[in-house]
């Protein structure tokens, strides 16, 4: 398998201090491109209100990647799923994409809410949200997806 050598483009400043399993939303925080990219380079991008953003788990271990078959959050309520079932850090790049709303563009800052990185999360793609490019049909999930997540982006008593 040939490996692929990947720089990031910024860093999150701000925003979630640790990794959470809930409560992610309502965050204000930045991501600051790397001072040798222009300013062009986010040209027309406040145009959009979101953004699709690829970033590291750079707080997990390489030690807690999960090659095998468990229960989400390790409740035993949910079936056991593989790896690429979860959307955690326990992945083998340990990568993950997010879709902040964007707030303004202030030179190489990206202003955003609703992002599930911590500070100093190391970003390595940003691109701007096209609901075209968006799953096409209805989408379906299995129940305990939406068992598990009723508070991800907000806490238990907006409910």
């Amino acid at each position: 398998m040939s490996k692929l050598e990947i720089v990031p483009v910024a860093t999150v400043v701000g925003g979630h201090l640790r990794p959470g399993d809930d409560y992610q939303g309502g965050v204000e925080s930045v991501i600051r491109l790397n001072p040798d990219l222009p300013v062009e380079t986010l040209q027309g991008l406040e145009e959009f209100s979101h953004l699709e953003v690829l970033w590291h788990f750079h707080l997990a271990s390489p030690d807690d990647v999960a090659l095998h078959a468990r229960s989400p959050r390790n409740n035993p309520d949910w079936p056991p799923t593989g790896t690429f079932v979860h959307r955690n850090h326990r992945r083998p790049n340990q990568l993950a994409v997010s879709h902040p709303r964007l707030l303004r563009v202030e030179g190489l800052d990206l202003h955003v809410t609703d992002l599930d990185a911590v500070h100093g999360t190391l970003v390595y793609d940003i691109a701007p949200w096209f609901p075209t490019m968006g799953p096409r049909g209805t989408t379906h999930v299995p129940s305990w997806v939406n068992e598990m997540l009723p508070h991800y982006w907000s806490p238990a008593e907006e409910h």
